[in-house]
């Protein structure tokens, strides 16, 4: 069953659930898109396919909110406030060791399709890449950071964090000291215009209530 923040009738607000693909890949596991389009199905008794449309995405292994559009007018809209950077993303996420308190990181990303890796390289052969954080708590060498994306490349946070020493906390990926467990990166907030009223929308959801995000006390 998925979680819904917010619904209308432009917009269905959910929670993705960690480890769960956004759409279908070659793993034919279950997707949050067919998840939600089975709800809609269900809850309308709607015959036929359902429309819904995938405007933005996370990683598999990452949870958090994500916003999908219930018609082709609210999916172009917000697509447009995506390209106009009207998409406010924050996460929470847990690094490997401390972090200066607060900072904005700045690097050229590219990507290897092949090996599915990002690394910086310069700025004739990558996209700027840029994100603003703030180190809310920090205890057994592990740091709470508060982040602000201004650019929404793939593993972007998680390649500027790992490559100034700092890697999340069990990143299978950019992590080499890796134990058991999920990445430690959440999609904790997003504020986007409404498509059609143009008044803002705010969905929120913390992070699950166990280890590592359990060991800082933090209220947000």
């Amino acid at each position: 069953m998925i979680e819904v923040l917010y619904e209308d009738n432009h917009l269905l607000c959910v929670v993705k659930p960690v480890n769960v693909p956004v759409q279908e890949d070659s793993s034919h596991d279950t997707d949050l898109l067919t998840m939600c389009k089975s709800y809609l199905k269900e809850k309308y008794n709607k015959p036929g396919n359902v429309f819904l449309g995938l405007v933005h995405r996370l990683d598999r292994p990452v949870g958090g909110v994500m916003v999908f559009a219930k018609t082709s007018k609210a999916a172009s809209r917000l697509s447009d406030s995506i390209r106009k950077n009207m998409f406010h993303k924050e996460y929470l996420a847990v690094t490997d060791g401390i972090p200066p308190e607060k900072g904005t990181l700045v690097d050229y990303l590219v990507k290897d399709h092949q090996k599915n890796m990002v690394r910086t390289t310069d700025e004739a052969h990558g996209k700027k890449s840029i994100l603003h954080y703030e180190v809310l708590s920090a205890k057994e060498k592990k740091a709470l950071v508060l982040i602000q994306l201004e650019t929404g490349r793939s593993h972007q946070i998680r390649v500027q964090f790992s490559s100034r020493g700092y890697p999340l906390h069990n990143d299978h990926r950019y992590n080499k000291n890796v134990t058991k467990g999920t990445i430690s990166l959440y999609a904790y907030q997003l504020t986007f215009p409404h498509p059609i009223t143009g008044e803002p929308v705010t969905i929120r959801k913390m992070p699950p209530a166990k280890e590592p995000w359990n060991i800082f006390e933090v209220d947000l």
